[in-house]
């Protein structure tokens, strides 16, 4: 087996998990990595699955596999642009049509991650930018839409914001992952120290988000 990140032969006995799995997703079909990075971001709003699998996975896998070679680095930010620009329409469109019952049919399971007291203060504050500022938090980004259109906000205000709040995200998540991959790939190779590197970084966003959520129940 032959290491992406140093390009050399690896002995079964150390072969490294994490350069496991970045040839692993380097090796996805690339009609299937471009597939998911359109739709798991259109699926955030208009579905509410941002609440269990947040878009951004997909656009890093995405940036992770162009790194690879295997897609242009446009592409991923094209799909990943237009499936979050599509969902948020979408989204914001249930809200327009069915109001603050369409989050009340919401499952069980994900109503108890629905943050909708803070959303709907945050988009009575801030209006359109509301729309920006929430396409950078996971459970925001799944329920600003659907607030914006509950809540009455004009269609063209919230079609700028969404079309501008979604090509800086996607482009930025991309660019997240290429450059992930990059540095991971000379950390390994230069330093050798790639994978300690990424394995603790992994560990203290866990660890992070594990303490967030703890808090945030505290206060409750």
């Amino acid at each position: 087996m032959v290491s992406f990140a140093t390009g050399q032969p690896v002995e079964g006995d150390n072969r490294l998990v994490v350069d496991t799995v970045v040839e692993t997703l380097v090796g996805l079909p690339p009609v299937l990595v471009l597939t998911l990075v359109f739709v798991l971001p259109a699926l955030e709003s208009s579905t509410l699955l941002g609440l269990v699998v947040p878009g951004e996975t997909a656009i890093l896998i995405g940036g992770l596999v162009a790194h690879g070679g295997a897609l242009p680095l446009w592409a991923v930010v094209a799909a990943g642009a237009a499936g979050a620009c599509l969902g948020d329409q979408a989204g914001y469109a249930l809200g327009r049509r069915y109001g603050p019952g369409v989050l009340a049919r919401a499952p069980r399971v994900l109503r108890r991650r629905l943050d909708i007291a803070r959303a709907r203060r945050l988009v009575a504050r801030r209006g359109a930018w509301a729309v920006l500022i929430g396409r950078w938090v996971a459970v925001l980004r799944a329920v600003v839409p659907l607030i914006a259109g509950t809540g009455g906000m004009r269609w063209p205000v919230f079609l700028r914001a969404n079309l501008a709040g979604g090509l800086v995200w996607a482009t930025a998540v991309a660019l997240l992952g290429y450059l992930g991959a990059a540095a991971y790939r000379y950390l390994e190779r230069e330093l050798g120290i790639g994978e300690w590197a990424l394995l603790a970084v992994i560990g203290v966003v866990v660890v992070l988000r594990v303490w967030r959520i703890r808090r945030r129940a505290a206060r409750r």
